[in-house]
C-alpha cells in the first residue's frame, strides 16, 4: 500500500494495550468480615488483565499512521 499523503511504502504494525481492574472494595470488605486481614486480599480477586489489539498502515517515510 501507498501512503495517500506522501505516496510512500506502508507497512502494517499490532499495538496491544494492557489495562487491569481495580480493587474490589466489596470483595475486600467481605473477606475482611470472614476471614479477618488475610480477607484483605480477596478484593484483589477482580484485578484480571484486559488487552485491546489494534492494526494499522504506518507509512515508512511520513510516519503518519491509518486504521486497517
Amino acid at each position: 500500500m501507498n501512503c495517500p499523503r506522501c505516496g510512500g511504502f506502508c507497512t502494517i504494525i499490532n499495538e496491544t494495550e494492557t489495562t487491569y481492574g481495580s480493587y474490589g472494595l466489596g470483595k475486600g470488605c467481605c473477606g475482611y468480615i470472614i476471614f479477618g486481614w488475610v480477607g484483605l486480599l480477596c478484593g484483589l480477586l477482580g484485578m484480571k488483565p484486559r488487552s485491546k489489539s489494534r492494526s494499522y498502515w504506518v507509512c515508512q517515510s511520513c510516519g503518519k499512521k491509518f486504521k486497517v
